[in-house]
């Protein structure tokens, strides 16, 4: 399932951050691209803001997109959206829930989530910070140590039947993730090595940096790279 509910407010652009142009096709689609060359007969569910149910149709038609995808009515808050989406799914099997706009996941990083959801019930890509990390409370701050942390990144695949239980939960601001959602049941949640390129684009930095990485990766490994 990918969550495409942005409105591209911090971009600055009137085109939601999903569908900008990255190379030569809408974000969305590079990310779409990831997950049905990852999963052999993998079904696509698409959370949208209404609004914008229209303007995917267009792209579907100007690119040629033809794949079959089923598509759900964002909510007010990430969380309601991603239950709308859990709604057009059966109750049974496994559900991966991806941010549309990570382009970048490697494929690798897909068939891992679900070989490891399968194992554990949830599995949950992360990375070490590169960088070092300091812990601010009120006017004073200290190192933390960033062998201990670790960056979380989507996709966060579950066993359905459990992942729809949790959305079954009222809201709580502490939910700023799916993984937080499970959590909050008393669910262990299970890491895995997640890549360092598959970034969240948020800024208007984020589409020349992803399209750099893009073709970085292409030059590397041909222009089916994982």
């Amino acid at each position: 399932m990918l969550v495409a509910g942005g409105k591209g407010k911090r971009m600055g652009h009137d085109v939601p951050k999903q569908f900008m142009q990255l190379g030569r096709k809408p974000v969305i689609l590079h990310t779409i691209e990831r997950f049905f060359r990852a999963v052999a007969g993998i079904e696509m569910v698409i959370v949208l803001p209404v609004t914008e149910i229209s303007r995917w149709e267009e792209i579907k038609k100007q690119y040629r997109f033809d794949a079959p995808v089923k598509i759900a009515e964002g909510g007010k808050q990430r969380f309601d959206s991603v239950k709308n989406g859990l709604d057009l799914l059966p109750e049974a099997g496994l559900v991966a829930i991806h941010d549309a706009v990570r382009p970048l996941v490697h494929q690798q990083v897909i068939t891992n989530s679900f070989r490891l959801a399968e194992r554990y019930g949830n599995a949950v890509p992360a990375v070490m910070p590169r960088d070092s990390v300091r812990e601010v409370i009120d006017d004073t701050n200290h190192p933390m140590f960033r062998e201990s942390l670790r960056l979380i990144q989507t996709p966060q695949t579950f066993r359905t039947e459990l992942i729809k239980k949790a959305y079954e939960q009222a809201y709580k601001p502490a939910f700023t993730d799916d993984a937080s959602v499970v959590e909050n049941l008393g669910k262990r949640i299970h890491l895995f090595e997640g890549n360092y390129e598959n970034i969240k684009i948020t800024h208007p930095a984020d589409i020349p940096l992803a399209e750099a990485l893009l073709k970085l990766n292409q030059t590397k490994n041909g222009p089916h790279a994982k």
